[in-house]
């Protein structure tokens, strides 16, 4: 097959952007190849009715990555965590993965590899999760096959995690926010999101950059929050906790556990302030951002629960 009219590959397609992307792409031109790492992750494809071609490859093993890459494209990058386990290390997911995605794409004579990663991402960065990210962005930005990456904040769609998580806390009627919320946002949606990529796939005049994508309002989390509440008639009382003792908190609870919900390096990242252009990198990547209260009512908003 000619690699240049092949499927796209998606890698970690079964994340709900992945199945999102392979839902979008499985209907254009050569279609869409998903790559996941075990028969569970296929499954979950395969539950939400899409059939598209499914590659199982173990990410460390590089015949296995030759065989899911021959004969496509192009490489859409999603896989990353934002807290290390006991078997899974910033290094591996991040730098060690992008590493052999960037060998394998370029034995399969793959033309562009688009990278999902991480505002604030930076090899400078004194946060382990943001510097592993930009060091696997410099990776893929230096291999021989072209590449896009794309830096996002939260990503909003329909049944995802971050819009289940934003509906709690709007419902909720007490909700304590580290520092309040006060956190700056600017949350995309999730179709905004698949746009983008299916342009950083194909466009010739985007190669070998790093654009930072978020959408179109930045506001702290609590008035996000607020905001979200509003469509259900709603307004939680919020308690603001201090992020010294937070932090206090998840360094105790990493001790005593072997699986803390959150580490340090994750409060970090979460605790991350995102401001950018979001019209100039929209207008990079010819796109139009959905407003966020189209995006809100479609994700956290009361039809969601009837849905």
């Amino acid at each position: 097959m000619d690699a240049g009219t092949g499927p796209t590959l998606i890698a970690g397609a079964n994340g709900h952007l992945g199945r999102r992307l392979l839902a979008r792409l499985s209907g254009t031109g050569a279609g869409a190849r998903a790559l996941v790492r075990s028969e569970r992750a296929a499954g979950t494809i395969r539950e939400d009715g899409l059939e598209p071609e499914i590659a199982i490859a173990d990410y460390t093993n590089a015949e296995a990555l030759r065989g899911a890459f021959e004969g496509c494209s192009g490489l859409v990058h999603l896989v990353g965590i934002l807290k290390e386990g006991p078997t899974t290390s910033y290094r591996a997911a991040h730098e060690e993965t992008s590493t052999r995605f960037a060998a394998a794409a370029a034995a399969a004579g793959i033309g562009r590899i688009v990278y999902l990663s991480i505002l604030g991402a930076d090899p400078d960065s004194p946060n382990a999760c943001l510097a592993s990210k930009g060091r696997a962005e410099r990776i893929l930005l230096d291999a021989p096959v072209p590449a896009v990456v794309i830096r996002l904040p939260m990503v909003l769609g329909p049944g995802d995690f971050a819009s289940a998580a934003l509906r709690g806390q709007a419902l909720a009627g007490v909700l304590p926010l580290v520092r309040g919320g006060a956190t700056l946002e600017q949350p995309i949606d999730a179709e905004d999101v698949a746009a983008a990529v299916e342009r950083a796939l194909t466009a010739a005049d985007l190669t070998r950059e790093a654009i930072d994508l978020a959408g179109p309002e930045c506001l702290s989390h609590r008035d996000l929050v607020l905001r979200a509440a509003a469509l259900h008639e709603r307004r939680p009382r919020i308690v603001p906790l201090p992020y010294g003792l937070v932090r206090l908190g998840v360094s105790l609870l990493a001790r005593v556990s072997q699986y803390p919900p959150i580490s340090l390096a994750m409060l970090e990242v979460l605790e991350h302030d995102d401001r950018v252009d979001a019209e100039a990198a929209a207008k990079r990547l010819g796109i139009t951002l959905t407003p966020l209260d189209e995006t809100l009512r479609r994700c956290v908003g009361p039809q969601v629960e009837a849905a």
